[in-house]
Order: C-alpha cells, then sequence, then structure tokens
C-alpha cells in the first residue's frame, strides 16, 4: 500500500475553478456533488457559487476516499491524487455514481486500466490547453502535462469530446 497523501507532497496541486467549465453543462442543479480531494476547496468553492450543493472531503482532514462515503450523493467530481488513480478509478466505478476525474493523459497508458474502461464505460472531454495548477510550493507554473475529464455516467453524448477552456 502507497503511504497516504501529505500536504505539500509532489501529488499537492490545487485545481483552478475554470477547469469544471466542460463539465458544467452535464450536470444537474438539483444534484449534491462529492468533490472527494477537495484539498484547498477551489473546485468545491466554484460549484458552490454556481449553485450546486458540494459535499467536500480530503484524506488530509480524515476523509479517504478510497474508505469513506458519504450517506447522500449524486456525482463524484474531482482532481485526485494522480499517484492514486487507479485506486481512484476503480473505487468510483465500484460505487456506480456518475463521476468526473481530471486526470493526466498518461492515464490511457496501462492495460488494466483499459480493461476497466473497455469493460465499464468511459466519456472523455480533452482541452485545447494544458491546465496552470497551483504547484505544491506555490511558485511556477503547474501546466506540465496535459490532462482530460475522465467521466463515465454523466451523459456527455460521445465517447470523446474536444472542448476550449
Amino acid at each position: 500500500m502507497k503511504p497516504p497523501l501529505k500536504k505539500g507532497s509532489p501529488d499537492d496541486f490545487q485545481t483552478p475553478p475554470e477547469a469544471l467549465t466542460p463539465l458544467l453543462p452535464f450536470l444537474k442543479k438539483d444534484w449534491t456533488i462529492w468533490e472527494c480531494a477537495s484539498g484547498k476547496g477551489n473546485l468545491s468553492t466554484y460549484l458552490k457559487q454556481q449553485g450546486f450543493k458540494v459535499i467536500s472531503t480530503d484524506i488530509l482532514a480524515g476523509k479517504d476516499f478510497l474508505s469513506y462515503e458519504p450517506k447522500q450523493y449524486d456525482c463524484i467530481i474531482t482532481n485526485p491524487p494522480y499517484a492514486f488513480k487507479q485506486e481512484f478509478l476503480e473505487r468510483a466505478y465500484c460505487l456506480g455514481k456518475p463521476f468526473a476525474f481530471l486526470l493526466p493523459l498518461t492515464t490511457f497508458e496501462t492495460a488494466k486500466r483499459q480493461q476497466y474502461f473497455k469493460h465499464c464505460g468511459l466519456e472523455v472531454i480533452f482541452l485545447d490547453k494544458r491546465i496552470n495548477f497551483e504547484t505544491p510550493d506555490g511558485s511556477g507554473d503547474g501546466s506540465w502535462f496535459a490532462t482530460a475529464w475522465f467521466t463515465n455516467w454523466l451523459k456527455i453524448g460521445k465517447q470523446m469530446s474536444f472542448t476550449s477552456l
């Protein structure tokens, strides 16, 4: 088992709210959204500003997505720690709720994940530019790699969708 994520670790990248723009048309206003790796709360705050009810949890606050589940929610949206992307995807598929994870394009690379996607389904929203994440030390540019929204059961209408930010 991997050690738990620590604040300031190489996986502690915070997502700017504008990364949610491509997802908004597919989210129902009456949904309760679970932001399960909320970090500083950038995504949760923005979703609340857009009128959504949001449950925010994070391993650093004692609620690990891999073992905790709120009583009621309709959808999961997060930028998971990339070191745990396999575990997060497996858990999301097992929970059976619509989800959207912002993940690096390298997520497509392993046979195990490809089998999950083939068997369970996947819809991807590709972005036209890289996301500028907040880096763990707060300095520099965090747009070192391309990401996409890996979704399932959001009914985006296509297996692959290309969008502008």
